[in-house]
């Protein structure tokens, strides 16, 4: 059998039962995984040990469909499509052709002219948007939007304002940042969660900061568990649901909030001259934000304040933060970019064992095995490569290609 294309259940099949081959799982916790009878599992194992992943295929897969229609019946109808009901759409086609004693699903006879190009999909009017209703209390949902805009009119390099509208109240937080990254979003729930508190979910585009695109791995095909990028690892600790929005049009209201403020903010940037960064975050916080809530906001359908503070057990500023796992080498040191972290020995972790690396958006490093973390000294980087010395210049080498042997040579003997 050629390359398997496998559904998502086969591919997870395929990862439960490899780890039944290698002897990590049982067939019995195996069948509990796959959510199958124990009987059914061990039929499906004997299909794999004989098989391979080929055993796991469907066996009808690539071949003919018995539900297949008639070929002479196709041909007699689409002929009778083309002579009589050419400029028909395949619904009214088909009730005419079934007067005539030809009868064939709408579905069907639709996919049969469209592989003849007999029949073309009809172009729909743009779907009608209607606006989403809003959250009934504040704190319910948050939308977050990087805008990308102008904003210092030329007066200084592009920069990105990061902004935070609560669903129910329309209350509004923004920072800027010199661009929309992952560290930017970090901060933004940091200043947002140390005020008001944690939303109870969070609402973003598909930029690559949220969504991933990575292969799951072998531990999360298991755990039937899409993969994550650090910002959902974050807000899953958080216990912040995180929700992709679809389209623009889906998180209306931060845009429309964009729009508001790329008027608004950029003319109040313009009268008081500010023209750097750090002065136009203080302007934010000090002066424009809560004139312009007090303008915009609206109040809750409901009464009450759904954040949530953070949890005591939890350090903020290690939850938002770039965690990685690293593996302890023979000499103790814990490989980060391009350093090494020495761990001290009587730090009871033993060489081989993983750890993880908390890089915090103040640049700080921390190092954590489970839930305890490890003190770490120096910092040593790695040493370069030694430069090649180059190579001395010589003259042109003599070439003794073309000339003679003297008469009393020794190979002259051996001739």
């Amino acid at each position: 059998m050629g390359k398997l294309e496998m559904s998502k259940r086969e591919r997870r099949r395929v990862e439960v039962l490899s780890q039944v081959q290698a002897g990590n799982l049982t067939l019995t916790k195996a069948a509990e995984l796959l959510g199958l009878g124990y009987r059914q599992a061990r039929r499906i194992w004997k299909r794999y040990q004989a098989s391979g992943d080929a055993g796991l295929v469907h066996g009808l897969r690539g071949q003919r469909s018995n539900r297949r229609s008639d070929a002479k019946l196709r041909k007699k109808v689409l002929a009778r499509y083309v002579k009589e009901y050419g400029d028909y759409g395949p619904t009214l086609a088909a009730e005419c052709l079934e007067e005539e004693g030809l009868s064939v699903p709408v579905q069907t006879l639709r996919g049969w002219l469209l592989a003849e190009g007999l029949w073309s999909k009809q172009r729909r009017t743009k779907p009608h948007r209607r606006r989403r209703t809003r959250k009934e209390q504040w704190g319910e949902l948050v939308q977050m939007d990087g805008s990308h805009h102008d904003w210092f009119e030329g007066r200084r390099a592009a920069a990105v304002l990061m902004v935070m509208i609560d669903d129910a109240t329309g209350r509004t937080y923004a920072r800027f940042f010199e661009e929309e990254t992952q560290a930017a979003a970090f901060e933004m729930l940091q200043r947002y969660g140390a005020k008001p508190g944690l939303p109870r979910s969070l609402y973003v585009d598909r930029a690559g900061i949220y969504r991933s695109d990575r292969e799951p791995t072998s531990a999360e095909i298991i755990a039937e568990k899409e993969p994550q990028t650090q910002f959902g690892r974050a807000m899953e600790t958080l216990g912040v649901r995180l929700i992709l929005a679809n389209s623009p049009q889906a998180k209306g209201r931060v845009e429309r909030m964009n729009g508001t403020l790329q008027d608004r903010l950029v003319k109040a940037l313009r009268r008081h001259r500010i023209s750097v960064l750090a002065s136009a975050n203080r302007y934010l916080e000090e002066k424009f934000l809560e004139p312009f809530n007090a303008k915009f906001e609206v109040a809750p359908a409901q009464a009450g304040d759904l954040h949530r503070a953070v949890p005591r057990e939890l350090d903020l500023m290690q939850v938002l933060a770039v965690h990685e796992d690293r593996v302890v080498q023979n000499d103790w040191t814990v490989r980060w970019h391009n350093a090494y972290l020495q761990l001290p020995r009587e730090s009871q972790v033993e060489p081989g064992e993983r750890v993880v690396v908390c890089e915090q958006i103040d640049g700080r490093v921390r190092v954590f095995v489970r839930d305890r973390e490890l003190t770490w000294g120096s910092v040593r980087t790695e040493p370069s490569r030694p430069r090649k010395r180059a190579a001395r210049r010589r003259g042109p080498t003599k070439s003794s290609q073309g000339l003679k042997p003297a008469a009393n040579h020794p190979w002259r003997g051996r001739l």
